[in-house]
């Protein structure tokens, strides 16, 4: 789980190197992290000899399209605003998944999930307001827009896959989404497709790659550990994107910046300890 954090957050550094050195857009850089996915996806099926056919096809798509479209905002939101950011608001996302769980998954929630909804909110806009007079100017960073837009659809990427799973193995679902999320971005790229070369191809690979990873390790390890210290562990993100953003891109960290991030971590992980209401809330989002 600590790896998977390690490797989402380095994605992005990855990512944020190939926007800083090249043109290429975030549609280019997420058909990458796809296809890389597919191509390991397909060798599975084909040696394993897996039957593709899903039980009920309605989910399978639905958790592919609000996952594909999570993961272009995220990526839109690190072109546009810091690496910190990015991440900090998009691990708003599971406190957003008690909202929708209700009508979609049909599970009753706590009163306590809108106090975790508030604690986030605010963090968020701690976040986001970093400047005071350029808020009340109405200068909100778009990319800090993106991101937050990107954690309101990985809540529905995240309910769309528990529901699908009930039917479906994880197999057919990470096929269906690598191959549906290369094919939508292929769609976007094919007359702007740039083709990466040097220290822009390697960079691209390795966010396609460590992205990728991330998936492997935090599916494994909830095969080991509990809901709540997943949950704990998952967190872990924040901490990693925030220094790497220090590190190689000098982010900037306010005190603003560091309150919110405590009080996005505290939401994050309260919700996840709730495990008798929201087990499996940090499944596999982004």
């Amino acid at each position: 789980m600590l790896l998977s954090a390690l490797f989402f957050a380095a994605s992005t550094v990855f990512a944020k190197f190939v926007n800083e050195s090249s043109n290429i857009s975030a549609f280019e850089i997420t058909f990458f992290r796809f296809i890389i996915g597919f191509a390991v996806m397909a060798v599975y099926v084909v040696a394993r000899k897996k039957n593709l056919a899903p039980k009920n096809a309605n989910y399978v798509v639905l958790r592919s399209v609000f996952n594909t479209a999570a993961v272009i905002f995220f990526y839109l939101g690190i072109k546009y605003t810091t690496v910190s950011n990015s991440n900090l608001l998009n691990m708003t996302y599971p406190v957003f998944v008690m909202l929708i769980s209700p009508f979609l998954n049909r599970e009753k929630s706590s009163g306590k999930y809108y106090i975790y909804l508030l604690i986030a909110l605010v963090g968020s806009g701690l976040v986001v307001i970093r400047d005071p007079a350029s808020f009340e100017a109405g200068g909100i960073n778009i990319g800090d827009a993106f991101s937050l837009a990107s954690a309101v659809l990985a809540a529905f990427a995240v309910s769309t896959l528990r529901e699908s799973r009930k039917y479906d193995e994880t197999y057919i679902i990470l096929f269906y989404l690598m191959a549906l999320g290369s094919a939508f971005n292929l769609f976007f790229i094919i007359g702007d497709f740039i083709v990466p070369r040097g220290m822009v191809l390697f960079h691209v690979l390795m966010s396609g790659i460590t992205a990728f990873a991330g998936q492997i390790f935090i599916t494994a390890g909830y095969r080991y550990i509990s809901a709540s210290g997943g949950a704990i562990v998952s967190s872990s993100r924040i901490l990693f994107a925030m220094g790497m953003g220090v590190m190689f891109f000098n982010d900037p960290i306010t005190t603003p910046i560091l309150i919110g991030a405590f009080l996005i971590f505290a939401s994050t992980v309260g919700v996840g300890l709730m495990k008798n209401e929201g087990s499996g809330i940090h499944g596999r989002s982004i």
